[in-house]
């Protein structure tokens, strides 16, 4: 059992700049029904430790493109090992949340308390999905989880598709009230999104991806001041390049690569069809990791590893994109300081 990660909870203001969403590589032939123990372990702390060295300011783990649906107990442990491990060795106050939802509150509460063993502090939840949770429900199941864990945090997971719908501004106002509950992972801003964050008034931080995060910080300024990136797993430059941006007011610089991380997008489904992107986020995911070249993600664990050809190319295209983005990043800043985040 691996020696403490961190002993600290972590408050809303500990999450602040760039949070990296990312998998839990896997070595070949892992897409086979009889594969086991797939994590390449090698690659996760190496994964990690890039993030690390790159100045991220927290690591997110275990959602939908971390597999959590796929990997078996024995693999999600031996992943959060790694996290807590490496994490432990490098940065050891760092924020990180590593994924523990399942199908049943139970079997969450077990894993919640494996990461405690682990001294990780922070877990990423989303809900019990197999039926859809209602409001008073969802309420109950969170606040129940946080308060078996005072000592930990939690970065909670709304995406309605996983879920089976939204987490309402009502409902935000409850969770928002409950210390151990300090952010939400929010998939894209909509018209529920100025309501929302209404709801929260500042007790929770609500985690737009990093393309909307100069929208979201313009209408928030106070509170938007901190984003999520799965893209950061192609390169995590272009995500720093905003952060540095926004931290010293430099609105031109902050459309800039804004308008470059966009352009990424523009062939990857997820910003097209997001319900459709839904269906076959953990390979297209992957697919523009691979072709991006910062992690070696490896195949998709069975049975989400069957994607249409059509999607195919446009997550190698973003990967291309991305990675081209990276370059012109670079040469724009050649060095993006790790301190730069908006605290």
């Amino acid at each position: 059992m691996s020696a403490p990660a961190s002993a600290r909870r972590f408050a809303v203001s500990d999450l602040v700049g760039v949070v990296a969403v990312t998998p839990t590589p896997a070595r070949p032939g892992a897409d086979a029904l009889d594969a086991r123990n797939t994590v390449d372990v090698a690659e996760s702390e190496r994964m990690i430790r890039a993030l690390l060295s790159a100045g991220v300011d927290g690591i997110l783990t275990n959602g939908t493109l971390g597999e959590m649906a796929t990997l078996t107990l024995d693999e999600w442990q031996t992943f959060a090992e790694v996290v807590a491990d490496t994490v432990r060795d490098m940065a050891p106050g760092l924020p990180v949340f590593v994924g523990a939802t399942a199908l049943g509150a139970r079997e969450i509460v077990d894993r919640v308390a494996y990461l405690h063993r682990l001294g990780l502090r922070g877990a990423f939840l989303g809900r019990p999905f197999w039926s859809q949770l209602g409001s008073e429900a969802t309420v109950r199941f969170y606040t129940d989880v946080a308060d078996a864990f005072p000592d930990m945090s939690f970065v909670l997971y709304d995406n309605p598709e996983a879920f089976k719908g939204p987490l309402t501004p009502d409902v935000y106002a409850q969770l928002a009230e409950h210390p151990g509950i300090i952010g939400v992972k929010y998939t894209m801003i909509t018209p529920a999104y100025r309501p929302t964050m209404a709801a929260v008034g500042g007790k929770l931080r609500i985690l737009p991806i990093e393309a909307d995060w100069l929208v979201a910080r313009t209408l928030f300024p106070d509170d938007a001041l901190a984003c999520w990136s799965s893209s950061a797993l192609c390169g995590p430059e272009p995500a720093l390049h905003l952060r540095a941006a926004l931290a010293r007011g430099d609105l031109d610089d902050a459309r800039w690569v804004t308008d470059r991380i966009e352009w990424t997008y523009e062939p990857f489904l997820a910003r097209r069809n997001f319900p459709e992107f839904s269906k076959y986020n953990i390979p297209l995911e992957k697919i523009r990791f691979d072709e991006a070249g910062f992690v070696r993600a490896g195949p998709t664990r069975a049975p989400y590893h069957v994607v249409p050809d059509e999607y195919v190319e446009g997550a190698r295209e973003n990967g291309r994109r991305w990675r081209s983005v990276v370059n012109q990043v670079t040469a724009r800043a050649p060095r993006v300081p790790a301190e730069a985040g908006p605290r």
